[in-house]
């Protein structure tokens, strides 16, 4: 518990993070520590009390990892958050959070740029996205192009139920995928509708596998 009642470490490990997430500690009963991010503010304080209902609150009581979404009616905005408790000898002390805007709120499509201009595309469109070279392509049905936004920023933005991150270099569209097929030891190969190959790297096959119930 020492260290991590260090404000320097903590805000050090916060910028790890993506501007988007915010970074909470709490130990049994209040946070500890808060770090609120671009796009989320709970306005939490040290020394607020645990509530009732918060992922922080289940994580501690559960001692296990909760993540979920939780409505407007606890701090007032909506979010998606993950809580993770940590132990001293054994026992629970606490536990992080990262909390992250529910970006997908009203939002069916993402602008892609093209050579031409700016397309603005449904998600069930996108087949995948790929970064290659430092930058992010979107490929749609009739077309690709590109995006500002880098892999972690869509897996917050798209619809959790249809796109998957797969890869360090991949998300795909589950609905875009014709066959899944075995590679050398337990990952897999992906054969989109469009005849594109694409690899579901060994640190992300059994939560692939999870996702897609095989």
């Amino acid at each position: 518990m020492e260290i991590l009642n260090s404000t320097s470490l903590l805000d050090v490990v916060g910028e790890l993070f993506s501007d988007e997430i915010s970074i909470a500690v709490t130990n049994k009963t209040e946070y500890v520590y808060y770090r609120p991010s671009k796009r989320v503010d709970l306005k939490i304080r040290p020394g607020d009390p645990v509530r009732e209902g918060t992922i922080a609150y289940k994580a501690i009581a559960e001692n296990q990892k909760v993540s979920e979404f939780i409505n407007r009616e606890l701090f007032g905005v909506p979010y998606h958050g993950m809580a993770v408790p940590f132990h001293k000898n054994g026992l629970i002390e606490g536990c992080v959070l990262a909390i992250h805007p529910t970006f997908t709120d009203g939002k069916i499509v993402v602008t892609v740029k093209t050579t031409d201009g700016w397309i603005p595309t449904p998600f069930t469109d996108v087949r995948y996205i790929e970064v290659k070279e430092r930058k992010t392509y979107i490929y749609a049905k009739e077309f690709f192009g590109t995006h500002k936004n880098t892999l972690q920023e869509f897996e917050y933005i798209l619809p959790k139920e249809s796109f998957v991150r797969c890869h360090r270099s991949y998300i795909v569209n589950v609905n875009h995928i014709r066959a899944i097929y075995p590679d050398t030891h337990s990952t897999f190969v992906l054969a989109m509708d469009n005849q594109t190959k694409i690899p579901v790297s060994q640190s992300y096959s059994s939560y692939f596998r999870k996702l897609l119930g095989f």
